[in-house]
């Protein structure tokens, strides 16, 4: 379902310009005056109009633009691991507790006040928080004080709340005599969490997806098609509904996504994916100089290949059906929905997923796909930490083995190169685009003994969007 195609209308002399604002809105969660750096808010805005129609017609987002801030409310198809990715400080997810604690800051933003203290937050948190079974908050608990901490960085850093006077340091240090004095941004504490439903009134988190599951019309289907292709590294054919799939394998759809962000669409065999080659879309790019995980996870995708290229060891390796993603969604929907508070549900108001309805209900055709055991995986970290030295792999990680490998792989499971298996990891079929993968000199502007990663001549090097 074509329409009217991407960018109708803009001057070729201009794509590469709304290309470049596509690119930042899709890949920011929010864009302000500072976020993601200055410039990016005007150029955006400029293109205000054109986006919000062409978000709208591809993928049934919605566009909110002003004058001090734009964001794309997105519709959901599926939950999945990332996601809590949006949540973090410094790369760190927030755990529960902050996930929480964020929450109910929010809702003590009342649009009378334009300022509020940290003091007064607290104590007017507090209560809220000590009414949660299991919660709670304690101002003589470290872990507390920094989780309130970590929550009001967040909120500063999108613009949401400015301070203009104390320390959250301070307040850190001596709750007695230390505190802060905050401007509120109403505006964008609205547009941080726009929920597609009330969350009091969910009976399970399949409520706030864009479909509880079963057939959809063509139109929809095109549209999940291109929301899988920008929201996800890579899609496989196997982990998605048969009519989805069909649509992925459409070149007017990939001629749509190419004009829109100015990226290639790369279709093979296994599936279909956006080519970073400069690394403008993502958030992960790989491979490259990013440090010692990132190096620990090319070079492991080369041991892996190699597994499979050498006959007497590929004769070890077991093959499995490869899992689809309405496996993981229920999975995943039945673990949020295990911790969902049914207390104070107004179930004349809840909303409840249709009787028999399923996410991913179709049945995608099937796929065999390498396991790697997690011997195997350890004993290749134990072959790069002998081969390069210890000592190259970063203070962090020399005496870690262990964590390095855990780190990588999920680095690599992120990136769709990989999937976390009982007993190891399933290769997915992307992975093989990296077989080549060597080490590359060390960067002598910065000497820090840090190896980067490059590809052979005979790969294209290209990030994953």
């Amino acid at each position: 379902m074509r329409g009217r195609g991407a960018a109708a209308g803009v001057l070729p002399s201009e794509l590469g310009s709304y290309q470049q604002a596509v690119r930042l809105a899709l890949t920011n969660d929010l864009i302000t005056s500072a976020r993601p750096r200055p410039g990016a808010l005007e150029q955006v805005l400029h293109w205000a109009d054109q986006l919000t129609r062409d978000l709208r017609e591809l993928f049934g987002y919605t566009v909110i633009a002003t004058t001090t801030q734009v964001r794309v409310v997105r519709r959901l198809d599926a939950f999945d691991e990332t996601q809590r990715l949006l949540f973090a400080k410094k790369g760190k997810p927030f755990d529960r507790r902050r996930l929480a604690y964020l929450c109910l800051v929010l809702a003590l933003f009342q649009r009378s006040r334009v300022e509020i203290s940290l003091a007064d937050l607290v104590r007017a948190f507090a209560p809220a928080a000590n009414t949660i079974e299991g919660l709670g908050f304690d101002p003589t608990v470290s872990a507390h004080k920094a989780a309130v901490v970590d929550c009001l960085d967040w909120l500063v850093e999108r613009g949401a709340l400015r301070l203009s006077d104390g320390s959250l340091d301070a307040w850190a240090h001596d709750t007695e005599r230390g505190d802060a004095l905050f401007d509120i941004d109403h505006d964008i504490c609205a547009v941080v969490f726009k929920p597609a439903r009330p969350v009091q009134h969910l009976t399970s988190a399949a409520g706030l997806l864009e479909s509880s599951g079963g057939r959809v019309r063509p139109e929809d289907a095109a549209r999940r098609a291109r929301r899988l292709l920008v929201e996800h590294p890579v899609v496989y054919f196997a982990q998605v509904d048969p009519e989805v799939a069909g649509f992925l394998r459409q070149p007017d759809l990939a001629a749509d996504l190419a004009r829109l962000t100015g990226l290639a669409v790369e279709c093979r065999a296994e599936g279909v994916m956006l080519a970073d080659a400069g690394g403008r879309f993502t958030d992960k790019p790989f491979p490259g100089r990013g440090g010692a995980v990132n190096r620990a996870a090319g070079l492991l995708l080369a041991k892996m290949a190699d597994l499979l290229e050498d006959p007497v060891e590929r004769s070890s390796v077991t093959f499995h059906d490869l899992p689809s993603d309405a496996d993981d969604q229920r999975d995943l929907l039945a673990r949020i929905d295990s911790a969902l508070p049914r207390a104070g549900v107004v179930r004349e108001l809840a909303w409840a997923p249709p009787p028999g309805a399923e996410p991913g209900a179709g049945i995608p055709p099937s796929a065999e796909v390498a396991l790697v055991e997690g011997a195997r995986l350890a004993a290749m970290v134990g072959e790069l930490y002998e081969e390069l030295g210890a000592a190259s792999f970063s203070s962090m990680w020399q005496h870690d083995p262990e964590g390095l490998l855990d780190a990588a792989v999920t680095l690599l499971t992120e990136l769709r190169l990989v999937r976390r298996h009982p007993g190891g990891v399933l290769l997915l079929p992307a992975f093989a685009r990296y077989r080549n993968i060597t080490l590359a000199l060390p960067d002598r502007r910065h000497n820090q003994g840090q190896l980067g990663l490059h590809l052979s001549p005979s790969l294209p090097e290209e990030s994953l969007s």
